[in-house]
């Protein structure tokens, strides 16, 4: 199964009219966050396939409806008293803190960013740990079921230490750090830290979690776990 991640930059080899003969043998599209909705929904019109995503800390138009806080839900129902569009009307799925199952993988997602001035989604260590604490049942009986807890996490931050940046901003989450070695998904797919230079580190192996920086686009196949290319 080939997988095609996407985060953080509006890729010209993907936003294009050519993009079902560049893309067309892809089976499954995974967005890491800060990218607008438009875009989701221009590559799910365009390839037919299932689209995954989270957000990050930009691009969060429909955030209030994909994880609501309270006073979002009275905006919400006053929208609906005045028949006005419910949620936005796009084709991919959001799998920000749920658990997904789709194409016979187990999805998790994690978006937001460590939190460096108070804006929407983003979060402290402690809440982020909190987040994953929440699924942990879920979790559970995805191991007694399906004999593994997840086979991807869905993030936005990277993980500290791993692939991160010493700005406040840009500094990964602790919390992901134990939760790959508790859980051990197969993959780790984040975005968040731009790659300017070829040369950047985009891949990562942590104890059984290969992590990876999704920033543009990339290609991962899930049929060998070591076989990744960047196009």
């Amino acid at each position: 199964m080939k997988i095609l991640c996407i985060s953080d930059q509006i890729d010209p080899l993907i936003y294009s009219n050519s993009i079902r003969q560049r893309f067309g043998d892809i089976d499954l599209v995974v967005s890491a966050g800060d990218l607008p909705l438009e875009y989701l929904d221009f590559i799910v019109s365009s390839l037919n396939k299932p689209l995954l995503f989270v957000y990050g800390n930009h691009n969060l138009e429909g955030l209030s409806y994909y994880r609501p806080e309270y006073e979002d839900y009275f905006k919400m129902v006053q929208r609906r008293i005045a028949d006005q569009t419910a949620a936005p009307q796009v084709g991919a799925i959001h799998i920000g803190s749920r658990i997904h199952r789709e194409e016979g993988l187990i999805f998790m997602g994690l978006g937001g960013s460590l939190r460096y001035n108070n804006g929407p989604n983003q979060f402290t260590n402690r809440q982020m740990n909190w987040e994953i604490i929440k699924r942990i049942p879920h979790l559970l009986y995805n191991k007694l079921k399906y004999g593994r807890y997840l086979d991807i996490l869905v993030t936005h931050a990277p993980p500290l230490g791993i692939h991160d940046r010493t700005d406040p901003c840009h500094r990964g989450f602790k919390a992901f750090l134990w939760f790959m070695r508790f859980f051990k998904p197969r993959y780790l797919i984040h975005g968040h830290i731009h790659l300017y230079d070829l040369s950047d580190v985009r891949c990562t192996r942590y104890y059984e979690t290969l992590v990876i920086n999704a920033y543009s686009h990339y290609i991962i196949d899930i049929s060998n776990p070591l076989e990744h290319s960047h196009e």
